[in-house]
């Protein structure tokens, strides 16, 4: 690819990253792309056809040297790599620190280093932690109740910072519950819809921790990424974080039944204690998001887990051969 504008995108071979490029990559304004991965939680099958079209990075964001060579003439830079979970951050709070607030600190380095590209950073809903309002704003308290959350306020904090010091372009998205295709289960730390499909495409009850009642705004990837691909082209700066969220509202109990009615048959569920750090309700105040992107077009509910469902039950018939 030549001309047009240059994007670096880190953890490009993760979930949420790997349908970026995949957006990208039919984005008639964006020119090269590179990616940046470890592969610790991704991996380049998830770029499938794809990979031949980047040019790609195997290493970490804590490298300085390979951060430097990545962002090199770039445009802009999407960081999207992270150690991800709750759990996770609550069982080992230093790796999560290390890869959250400390790599998105060496991604602005190497772009204040490079001329100052718009960089892009996702945050997370779950700073917003035991802060009781609904629906969330950015101007609410964050009351983070995890150390992932911490790692997220953090990253989002350098990135004011970075604007303010140094007049660095940045835009801070908060996600909350993003979900869709290329998103993996089989793992501890999975997220509650691929974990609760693979669950029931191979039999198994799903687990809900505590009594279901708890709350999410579930976003489908394709609205992340199409929010993301129109920062980058249309260059949106914000200091202040956005909450990159449309105000939905789904009870854990409720998303099992739409599930089941996607999948064709009731979903077995089994309730189990809360986990640690694990908020009760969340939901976004879209306010400032769509005054950004007037033109932000969601994906409902029950569209993005047909198409997750379609992913996931391809991808278990090609394991079964």
């Amino acid at each position: 690819m030549s001309g047009g504008l240059r994007v670096t995108v880190t953890g490009g071979a993760g979930f949420i990253g790997s349908n970026l490029v995949s957006w990208l990559l039919r984005e008639a304004a964006v020119g090269r792309i590179t990616v940046v991965d470890d592969c610790s939680t991704g991996s380049t099958d998830l770029l499938g056809g794809d990979l031949a079209e980047v040019d790609f990075r195997c290493g970490s964001v804590l490298d300085a040297d390979l951060m430097g060579r990545a962002v090199a003439g770039a445009d802009a830079v999407v960081h999207l790599a992270a150690l991800p979970s709750v759990p996770r951050s609550v069982k080992d709070p230093l790796a999560s620190h290390h890869a959250n607030a400390t790599g998105t600190l060496q991604v602005l380095e190497a772009a204040r280093r490079a001329g100052g590209p718009l960089v892009i950073a996702a945050s997370s809903s779950s700073v917003y932690g035991a802060q009781p309002n609904l629906p969330k704003a950015e101007y609410d308290r964050p009351i983070p109740l995890s150390p992932y959350a911490v790692s997220k306020l953090a990253a989002e904090a350098y990135l004011g910072a970075y604007h303010a010091c140094y007049g660095l372009p940045v835009l801070p998205l908060r996600f909350f519950n993003v979900y869709g295709p290329r998103q993996r289960a089989g793992h501890a730390y999975a997220a509650v819809v691929p974990a609760w499909i693979d669950a029931a495409l191979h039999g198994r009850a799903v687990t809900v921790h505590g009594d279901g009642a708890q709350t999410r705004d579930l976003t489908c990837v394709d609205t992340v990424c199409q929010v993301i691909t129109t920062a980058i082209t249309g260059k949106v700066v914000s200091p202040w974080p956005v909450n990159l969220a449309l105000g939905t509202r789904t009870s854990l109990l409720d998303l099992a039944r739409v599930l089941g009615d996607v999948l064709g048959a009731p979903l077995r569920v089994e309730h189990t204690g809360p986990r640690p750090g694990d908020v009760t309700h969340s939901q976004a105040d879209p306010s400032l998001l769509l005054n950004l992107f007037p033109d932000v077009r969601p994906v409902v509910l029950r569209e993005g887990l047909e198409r997750t469902v379609a992913w996931h039950r391809d991808r278990t018939a090609r394991e079964r051969g």
